[in-house]
């Protein structure tokens, strides 16, 4: 028999303004030595390229395998495929109400439900503003289900510089879901970086 699999996520971006937290989130995964599995929608990829100096390739080489969202027939659709989870970053309010509604359309939404019938943790990234009274019943139904919702919401105790201390803020709180460590934001109470 062999010894410890590596950690295992499977990450999903969708088409909200935000794919810089999901590329940043797979950079630091990498760097941890952590196996992730990328699925990116459509307007995922165009959101990219609007926002971002990175192209769709760069983001892909980024990831240990990646899956097309069509391809209902990749490895993480499966719940013996086994993994620690599932960060979907950023996670726009369409691919919220699917997962929610357990409309599994697209390859992200059923590695979602997979996720979530497997009992494994679900992190969404979840990017709107302001949000309807139909988002915040889909979040909350997500919610008693066990699923985090994790907006990224700037935080300014360890007095950020840059948007890229921001970032690395909300994928700090991402890992810590996971219990991966990390050096990305200074602990409450610790000194600030410098």
């Amino acid at each position: 028999m062999g010894g410890m699999r590596p950690r295992r996520l499977a990450v999903g971006m969708t088409g909200s303004t935000g794919a810089i937290y999901g590329i940043r989130l797979l950079e630091v995964l990498r760097d941890l030595g952590v196996e992730t599995h990328l699925v990116m929608s459509e307007w995922a990829s165009k959101c990219v390229s609007m926002e971002t100096d990175y192209s769709v390739s760069e983001v892909k080489a980024l990831a240990t395998a990646t899956s097309d969202d069509a391809n209902m027939a990749s490895a993480i659709s499966s719940g013996t495929h086994i993994t620690d989870g599932m960060i979907v970053a950023p996670c726009s309010m369409k691919t919220a109400s699917a997962v929610a509604h357990g409309y599994d359309d697209t390859l992200i939404a059923r590695a979602a439900g997979v996720t979530i019938k497997e009992c494994r943790k679900l992190i969404l990234v979840a990017r709107e503003a302001p949000l309807s009274a139909i988002h915040l019943e889909n979040l909350l139904k997500l919610a008693r289900l066990g699923v985090v919702i994790l907006p990224p919401v700037t935080e300014f105790y360890t007095k950020p510089g840059t948007i890229q201390d921001m970032v690395d803020h909300t994928v700090g709180k991402c890992l810590d879901q996971f219990g991966i460590e990390h050096e990305l934001y200074a602990r409450w109470g610790a000194p600030p970086r410098v």
